[in-house]
Parts: structure tokens; C-alpha cells; sequence
């Protein structure tokens, strides 16, 4: 496998910002930060807990186009701005990955939009 390919949401951001929510490079799949929007209606839901679903969903779609899966995820970033939310979204992300467990980190930060309770980054490479 050789070759990069871009992978784009739909979003308007994407051109605007200069970035693709994904980029192919041979076996491997890198997934921009990724939020809780739902791209088909440009909405986001104000709870953390389905926000992180639709995140998961909106990954999910990524990496498929790429032609791989969760199972597939090697490292995973979780990026909330309020620390007391870890311990409600912490078992969404084992039922996400219970069979990649990639290596993972958890930050505390301030994201783009207030309405913006987690954003998710993954790398994945696919497997032969």
C-alpha cells in the first residue's frame, strides 16, 4: 500500500483551516481531532456522553472510507475541557476499543467552542 489520500467530513472548516478529517499514507490513517458534531445536520448535542457517541460515530465513518476500523486504532487522544467529565465518558471509550486498547492519553484543555465537551484523536494502521 503506498500513497496519501485525503479524507474530508464535508465540513466547511476543513478548507477554511487547511486540513482533511483524515489522511491516508500507506498503512497508516491519521484522524484529525474529531468532536461531537453531527455533520449531516451541523448540529451538536449539549451532553458529553452523546457527544462522545457521535464522535465514535464520526471516527468510525473516517476510518471506513480509509478502509479500516476501531479495531484498527494503535493510539488514541481524548482531549476534554472539564476534568469531571472523564469519569462518565472513561467506559464509553472501553466499549469503543475493547478489542484495539491502543495507547492512550487523556487532556484536560480548553477547545475551539464552548459547546465542544471532548474532541477524540486516533492513528490507525491497517492491517494486511
Amino acid at each position: 500500500m503506498s500513497g496519501r489520500r485525503l479524507i474530508s467530513s464535508g465540513s466547511s472548516f476543513e478548507a477554511l483551516a487547511g486540513y482533511s478529517r483524515a489522511v491516508v499514507d500507506g498503512e497508516w490513517i491519521f484522524v484529525s481531532g474529531t468532536t461531537g458534531y453531527d455533520y449531516s445536520r451541523m448540529t451538536i448535542a449539549a451532553d458529553v456522553v452523546e457527544q462522545t457517541h457521535q464522535t465514535f460515530r464520526n471516527i468510525q465513518a473516517a476510518l471506513a472510507e480509509a478502509g479500516a476500523s476501531l479495531d484498527d486504532v494503535v493510539r488514541v487522544r481524548y482531549l476534554l475541557p472539564d476534568a469531571a467529565d472523564f469519569s462518565r465518558v472513561a467506559p464509553i471509550f472501553g466499549e469503543y476499543f475493547a478489542r484495539a486498547r491502543p495507547a492512550a492519553t487523556a487532556e484536560i484543555c480548553q477547545l475551539i467552542e464552548p459547546a465542544m465537551k471532548i474532541e477524540i484523536e486516533v492513528t490507525a494502521r491497517k492491517r494486511a
